[in-house]
């Protein structure tokens, strides 16, 4: 492909070339092959144009506050076949109602007469004798055994992994499960580590790595200064020699990634640290699965959102946080995907939160990948060094069906943007949405949590230790109290004063 047909996806940055010429100054030390200019992503009109793969096309975090009223922006559904659907199982709910009861002489007469015309409104059923619950969706005209209600104060209880931490058993799930999914190879696996000249870690540095052949890839590193890199995810070809560039602040290094190399790459930043911030910077977002299974957790999200904002704002380093919000359902609901961008102001977001209802679906996967594509793309995350963070609650895969944004292509946006996944799986969540969830968490450095209970198969069963998932390895703590220490730990990176 020329340089003239990607114009509008990538643009060089002139000032801050690094040809073999300039490798000194750049800060390498051996001028071995490298590729040409270094390459940092720029936005462009829309993610889902994106011509290749390598290319993810992303807006660098720039907002600077978020002392703002909730904005809510949505993506609608279908609502015309939304509404045709609900019609359709009235009907069959009325029908199997009626085929459940001893039938009426008059209604067994009626149905003799021709057949009413389409749309016409079906007769309502005969009001029961005693008093009943609302009919529910029937199956073959039996009624379903009715659960017991969940106490409202049970607690939700969750494990943890972190397959980065220990990746051969990862990449073990991974070879022993065999389920759709958009394939990334992380096989080969580095860890990059940025510190400044004092050796202090540099958070939400600027990282563009580059083979030979014009394949790149870009990230953003954590609050610990540090970044994990896959070269096979974009490059095909496995180059041998690939140059790690890193800036922040107006400082810019140059090192070398060698394949099979068993050491860290280790990057300093010469120069003088920008001033740090008195207060750490925290972007916390629920992307949230709000169709109809979603209920129970939903609501647990609710009561306990209050507790973790004052855990959170609680801990040693006194972080400046920003909420956001976005739920998503599928197309023939009548919402896709509904954002609220971040606000500071934690009683506007308890307001949309507590407004959030569990509804719609329909089949089985859902509208996820829609709705990361607008979590990465369409919020308004801060620069400046913050830590952005995303709290993936879902008990289904997405669509790998439709057209539009694909999940591995936002998943590598949101690490060259800093941005990473925590994916918690809900109950119900199948072999397939558990293979994805951890694929977005392990990419971008977070981890795969996952609900547990007292019977691992039962999430009636009430809160416990047990699950479904192909874990080992966990300990258990109530949902709310895991959010807050995985936002703890990863505040807790930050060199001090932020």
């Amino acid at each position: 492909m020329t340089q003239p047909s990607v114009s509008r996806f990538r643009r060089p940055l002139v000032a801050l070339l690094c040809t073999p010429l300039l490798l000194t100054a750049c800060g390498a030390t051996e001028p071995q092959a490298v590729a040409s200019a270094t390459r940092w992503p720029m936005p462009a009109p829309d993610s889902r144009l994106q011509m290749t793969r390598t290319m993810p096309n992303f807006e660098a975090p720039s907002a600077t506050h978020c002392a703002r009223p909730v904005q809510t922006y949505e993506t609608p559904g279908t609502p015309r076949v939304a509404q045709a659907r609900r019609e359709l199982a009235d009907t069959e709910a009325a029908r199997d109602y009626k085929l459940a009861r001893p039938v009426p002489p008059s209604v067994a007469a009626a149905r003799s007469m021709p057949a009413p015309v389409a749309g016409a409104v079906p007769e309502a059923p005969p009001a029961p004798a005693t008093p009943a619950a609302p009919a529910a969706r029937l199956s073959g005209g039996l009624q379903p055994p009715a659960q017991a209600p969940r106490p409202a104060n049970e607690p939700v209880t969750a494990g943890m992994v972190d397959d980065n931490a220990d990746f051969s058993e990862y990449l073990a799930f991974r070879g022993r499960t065999q389920v759709v999914h958009r394939e990334r190879d992380i096989s080969a696996r580095y860890l990059l580590q940025v510190r400044d000249a004092r050796g202090a870690v540099v958070p939400d540095a600027e990282v563009a790595v580059q083979a030979a052949n014009g394949a790149a890839m870009w990230a953003r590193t954590d609050a610990g200064g540090r970044a994990w890199l896959h070269p096979n995810a974009f490059d095909s070809a496995q180059s041998q020699v690939y140059e790690v560039t890193v800036r922040k602040n107006g400082r810019q290094s140059t090192t070398f990634l060698q394949r099979g190399q068993k050491n860290a790459v280790d990057v300093v930043l010469d120069g003088k640290p920008g001033a740090a911030s008195a207060r750490a910077r925290l972007d916390l977002v629920f992307l949230i699965d709000a169709t109809g299974s979603m209920d129970d957790e939903i609501a647990k999200l609710k009561a306990t959102l209050r507790t973790i904002a004052d855990q959170v704002a609680r801990l040693p380093s006194r972080p400046d946080t920003c909420f956001g919000l976005v739920a998503y359902r599928d197309r023939t609901d009548d919402f896709l995907v509904r954002r609220h961008d971040f606000t500071n102001d934690l009683n506007a977001f308890q307001g949309v939160l507590d407004a959030l209802r569990a509804a719609g679906g329909g089949d089985y996967p859902e509208a996820m990948n829609e709705a990361l594509n607008e979590t990465v793309h369409k919020l308004s995350w801060r620069g400046n060094g913050a830590t952005r963070l995303v709290v993936l609650l879902a008990d289904a895969p997405p669509h790998l069906d439709y057209g539009g944004p694909q999940y591995d292509d936002d998943m590598v946006a949101a690490l060259g943007k800093g941005i990473k996944v925590f994916s918690v799986g809900a109950s119900g969540l199948d072999k397939q949405g558990e293979y994805i969830q951890r694929q977005i968490a392990q990419y971008t450095g977070g981890r795969f949590v996952f609900l547990t209970y007292k019977e691992a198969a039962n999430p009636a069963s009430g809160p416990g230790t047990q699950t479904v998932h192909d874990v080992g390895n966990y300990s258990v703590q109530t949902l709310d109290k895991l959010i807050v220490r995985l936002v703890s730990e990863e505040l807790g990176k930050l060199p001090a004063g932020g």
